[in-house]
C-alpha cells in the first residue's frame, strides 16, 4: 500500500487526498440535514387551559419534548392546568423543540395571616386582598374602639398574625361598634370558673381585662374566680352598674377561696 503511494508523483497524492477530503465533507454536509431533519418543521398546537397530563400527552404525540419550567398559583384558573406555553401556541418550529410550560398548582400555597387587630376596618379589608384572603363576616361588638378591628378569627377562632392558612381562606373580623347607653347591673362571677365568667361577660359584650391569678394554675378554664373588679356591690350595698365595652378584672384560683378570707386581708392592708 505504501509502495502505491510513494510510487506515485507528490502533486497526484495531494490531488487525491484533497479530492477525498471534499468527498467526506460533502457526505457529511448531506447527511446532516438528514440527521438533524433540516428543514422539517412543526406548529406548536395551543395547550393554555388544558390539565397538565393532557397537555403533555398531546405535546409529546406530535414530537414535542415537554418540560415544567414553573409552577405558581391563581385562583382565577382551574387547579392543574396550564397557565402559560413556550414557544407560543400555533408558532413554527423545528421538530424535537423542547416545550416549556408554567401550570397552575393543585393545592394553594400557605400564606402569614397579617395583622388586623387595632386596624380600622377599611384598612383590614385591603389587607385582606392584598393577602389573597376573603372576608367571611364582620360582627360588631360594643367596644370604645368604634370601627377598629378587635379579633380576627378563622373558623370561630382567633389567629394570631403570622399564622399559616390556606390561601383564600375566609377570616372574620370582629369590629368595635361603640359603648352603648344602656346601663347593667355587674354580674356576679365569684364562685363560677374561668370558662363560665368567660361565658356571661362575652354574653353581656364585657371584655375581661387583667387575669390575676393566686397559686398555681395549670387549668386557667377550670379555675375558680373568688374575687372580681369591679365588684357587684360597693362598700355600702348599693349595686354598682356597668356598660357593654367596659372591662372587668378577674382574680382566679386553683381552688375555690372563700370571698370572705379576701376581703378580711384587703381591709387589714388598707389599715395604716
Amino acid at each position: 500500500m505504501f509502495k502505491f503511494i510513494t510510487s506515485r508523483p507528490l502533486w497526484v497524492n495531494i490531488a487525491a487526498a484533497a479530492a477525498l477530503t471534499f468527498l467526506l465533507v460533502f457526505i457529511f454536509l448531506r447527511m446532516l440535514g438528514w440527521i438533524t431533519r433540516h428543514g422539517d418543521h412543526l406548529t406548536v398546537p395551543d395547550v393554555m387551559g388544558k390539565k397538565t397530563d393532557k397537555a403533555i400527552a398531546l405535546l409529546e404525540m406530535q414530537g414535542f419534548d415537554v418540560q415544567i419550567q414553573d409552577s405558581i398559583y391563581t385562583d382565577t384558573a382551574a387547579a392543574g392546568v396550564v397557565l402559560k406555553q413556550l414557544p407560543d401556541p400555533n408558532a413554527t418550529v423545528k421538530v424535537n423543540r423542547t416545550v416549556f410550560l408554567t401550570v397552575n398548582r393543585l393545592v394553594p400555597p400557605m400564606i402569614d395571616m397579617p395583622k388586623l387587630e387595632g386596624q380600622t376596618l377599611r384598612f383590614a379589608l385591603d389587607m385582606l386582598t392584598r393577602s389573597h384572603l376573603q372576608l367571611a363576616d364582620t360582627i360588631y361588638r360594643p367596644n370604645f374602639m368604634m370601627g377598629s378591628i378587635l379579633e380576627q378569627q378563622l373558623n370561630g377562632v382567633r389567629i394570631p398574625e403570622k399564622t399559616k392558612v390556606q390561601w383564600g381562606s375566609r377570616i372574620t373580623l370582629i369590629v368595635g361598634g361603640g359603648l352603648g347607653n344602656q346601663q347593667m347591673l355587674v354580674p356576679e362571677l365569684v364562685g363560677l370558673t374561668y370558662a363560665e365568667a368567660k361565658a356571661v361577660l362575652e354574653g353581656n359584650g364585657i371584655d375581661i381585662g387583667a387575669v390575676i391569678a393566686t397559686g398555681v394554675v395549670r387549668d386557667t378554664a377550670s379555675a375558680y374566680v373568688y374575687r372580681q373588679n369591679p365588684e357587684r356591690f360597693d362598700e355600702e350595698s348599693k349595686p354598682i352598674y356597668i356598660q357593654a365595652g367596659q372591662v372587668m378584672d378577674l382574680y382566679i384560683s386553683a381552688v375555690m377561696i372563700d370571698p370572705a378570707d379576701t376581703l378580711s386581708t384587703k381591709k387589714k392592708n388598707q389599715q395604716p
